[in-house]
């Protein structure tokens, strides 16, 4: 067998490996297509803990407010905390003017700005002032949220069913999903997020993972504070549940709405941000996730490898085997004089990356790459139903095109990530007031 043979052959098995090692999200996404996990009714209430960071959000935080108030859950089994930090509008003033319902705590350190430092210092002060055990559980929102009217009610559902000892998160909706593009393309990958991935997951017994905000912890987390302070607190604090044998489900009745970016450069910031986020997880959690896998006693091994792969920053791994690949190919008229740059490239083709489907060097992977992609937007846009609000179908299917240039740019985006060590946090501005009228858990 000739040098560029048995590097092609090598490379084609570890990118097949790769690829084996997801497989197991087909399953999900199937799953999840086709069936959700419903809950049983009860009749016990129990008392939570709204947490409500805000930094600069005077023009939203009252749309939440106001939804909470709204929904049918007992108001007397809910106190709102809101915690204005590092905040130089009126976003304090407004969440008091609703007076006793809300209280509100202010804080600023311009050293502290990402909202797990919010967290970690309103849980501070709740266990002070109320102690978080006397609370069942906490639920996590950001400003921008708002919330159907039986949230609540199917949440605290979940949360009593695991005998509120499990993170129980939600359907992650988007309240300007038809505004233009870009909020399309959001709130698609979190509808892709929830169906696809969450859903899937539940229904098979395996814990998902919390995206972003709109979950409920049970109190005894936080019974010692918070400590998830990173840019992407909520992958870390994922990644810590499975490994405290932990489990987190989801809750597909459940409805909650965010606002998305809705211009290229606060869509690239962000993504970037999660990004970096990510990366810092996976140098932070990777050996304890490793090891978890394989101790002893897990029950929830497969949960275990679930989050260790979901961890794991794919594209940069296929960009560095793709570079190895190339420069082992690029040195093959070293190893046989009868070998030259146009035999290691042109005429074999790449073979390898071209088969990968990550890489894309031929028509042929471009092709595959974006039918696969585009058929998971319209199964998404199918399965999802009435919840996608003003989006029309000539919008969706625009939306279904565009879906794989939006999963494409991760490539880049991780690249800028992996090369900026001291990226910070910065806010994403929020303006949209909708308000939900209706419930869409049926």
């Amino acid at each position: 067998m000739k040098y560029i043979e048995i590097v092609n052959l090598v490379f084609s098995i570890i990118f097949g490996i790769f690829g084996l090692l997801t497989i197991h999200y087909v399953i999900f996404a199937i799953i999840g297509f086709f069936k959700k996990k419903k809950y049983p009714k009860t009749e016990v209430r129990n008392r939570y803990g709204l947490i409500i960071p805000a930094r600069n959000e005077e023009l939203v935080v009252g749309g939440l407010i106001n939804s909470i108030l709204e929904t049918n859950y007992p108001q007397d089994k809910l106190e709102i905390f809101v915690i204005a930090h590092n905040c130089t509008d009126k976003t304090a003033e407004i969440a008091r003017s609703y007076g006793k319902k809300v209280h509100v705590y202010e804080y600023n350190n311009e050293d502290e700005k990402t909202m797990g430092y919010a967290f970690r210092y309103l849980f501070k002060k709740i266990e002070e002032d109320y102690g978080t055990q006397n609370f069942d559980g906490f639920f996590l929102f950001n400003a921008d949220n708002i919330v159907a009217k039986d949230y609540f009610t199917r949440m605290n559902e979940a949360f009593e069913y695991y005998g509120k000892n499990n993170v129980i998160t939600s359907y992650r909706n988007s309240k300007n999903f038809g505004t233009n593009l870009i909020s399309g393309l959001y709130g698609l990958y979190f509808t892709i997020g929830s169906i696809f991935e969450a859903r899937g997951r539940t229904d098979l017994g395996c814990s998902t993972r919390v995206q972003g905000t709109g979950y409920v912890i049970p109190s005894s987390l936080v019974k010692n504070g918070w400590k998830y302070v990173t840019l992407t607190e909520d992958w870390e604090f994922s990644a810590d549940q499975i490994i405290d044998n932990n489990m987190i489900k989801y809750c597909d009745a459940a409805v909650f709405y965010d606002e998305q970016p809705t211009n290229a450069h606060i869509m690239w910031r962000q993504r970037v941000r999660w990004s970096r986020g990510h990366l810092l997880v996976f140098y932070a959690r990777l050996g304890d996730l490793i090891k978890h896998v394989f101790s002893k006693g897990n029950k929830h091994r497969f949960s275990s490898y679930d989050i260790l792969i979901n961890t794991l920053p794919v594209c940069l791994n296929y960009l560095v085997l793709s570079i190895l690949q190339i420069l082992f190919l690029s040195i093959a008229p070293l190893i046989d004089s009868n070998v030259t740059l146009y035999d290691a490239f042109i005429s074999n083709n790449l073979n390898i990356l071209t088969s990968s489907g990550y890489l894309i060097t031929s028509l042929r992977s471009i092709i595959i790459y974006c039918i696969v992609t585009i058929f998971e937007a319209a199964a998404c846009f199918i399965a999802a139903g009435k919840r996608v609000q003003g989006v029309s179908i000539f919008k969706k299917i625009i939306l279904c095109i565009l879906w794989p240039l939006f999963l494409f740019l991760q490539f880049p985006i991780d690249i800028q990530a992996f090369f900026s060590k001291n990226l910070g946090w910065k806010t994403i501005p929020h303006s949209d007031n909708t308000k939900v009228e209706t419930s869409y858990s049926k």
